[in-house]
């Protein structure tokens, strides 16, 4: 019996990714404004930083509804299939909510996975899941193993600027006017589910230094587990300054370092000029 994935696109696949990894993806919706579109379908993450730099109106991101995960579901189990569904955290969206809905009418052979990450931390999971599945693991094993190992992953970046915490309503104006003024560099985690400020630096070189400690505080990275790094805007050079200045980390450990562009889900707080890193600690 077959297995099939299928994910929201807070994990930072786009439709193209998805189909050339059999992976079924079900885009989350991003207005700007009055326009609306599907994330990483109609809306590549190139076009959203344009849209989030040129536009005065924050974007909003909706939920998946019980609906849409009930099509894809019924499609998916029609051959017989089971299905691993993996969303973003619970405490970030109720998309996982919609998700455990819809999968009580297909009699236990839809398993929700709450990732309790989003962006490269539910991307990385997502890689995992795939690689469990390609080892012909059942369903159960896969759900237990999942669900066993995501409090394992670690997410932080480094951003550039307080401005677009600041529009989304996460810190005050003063907070972010008084960043601004001094070049203070948050870095910011994902801890049990949720988005957290973790520490500050004055300046971008001091940031990198930060990242690297937080990271080793950590534990470190588990090189035998999936792992990236990411960066947010319309420019990589912020990542690869980072990569030179961490590059004590990687070397001797991978011959590359997966890389990506993180989207809508988590680009519209923190703005362009980010940094992040995913990692299963060790």
């Amino acid at each position: 019996m077959s297995i099939k994935l299928i994910v929201d696109s807070a994990g930072d696949i786009d439709k193209a990714e998805a189909e050339n990894r059999n992976i079924t993806l079900i885009p989350m919706e991003v207005s700007f404004g009055n326009e609306t579109y599907f994330d990483g379908v109609n809306l590549s993450r190139r076009e959203f930083f344009e849209k989030l730099v040129e536009s005065d109106v924050f974007p909003k991101t909706s939920q998946i509804n019980k609906f849409r995960f009930e099509e894809e579901f019924k499609n998916a189990v029609s051959d017989g299939s089971d299905v691993i569904c993996m969303v973003m955290s619970s405490k970030l969206s109720a998309t996982y909510q919609s998700a455990v809905d819809a999968s009580k009418s297909f009699n236990g052979r839809v398993r929700v996975i709450d990732t309790k990450n989003a962006c490269l931390g539910e991307r990385i999971l997502i890689d995992y899941a795939q690689s469990l599945i390609a080892e012909g693991k059942e369903a159960d094993e896969i759900e237990r193993e999942l669900n066993k190992k995501k409090g394992k992953i670690k997410v932080l970046a480094l951003l550039n600027t307080l401005k677009y915490l600041q529009k989304g309503g996460r810190i005050s104006y003063m907070t972010a006017f008084a960043g601004g003024l001094l070049n203070i560099k948050p870095v910011v985690a994902v801890e049990n589910g949720e988005v957290k400020l973790v520490g500050k630096a004055v300046g971008s070189k001091k940031g990198n230094n930060l990242l690297v400690q937080l990271i080793e505080k950590c534990g470190g990275i588990d090189f035998d587990m999936p792992y990236a790094v990411g960066y947010s805007g319309l420019s990589d050079e912020v990542l690869k300054k980072y990569l030179s200045d961490s590059a004590y980390i990687w070397q001797g450990k991978t011959e590359s370092v997966p890389s990506y562009q993180i989207g809508s889900t988590i680009g519209a707080h923190v703005g362009p000029g980010a940094i992040a890193v995913a990692f299963f600690a060790k």
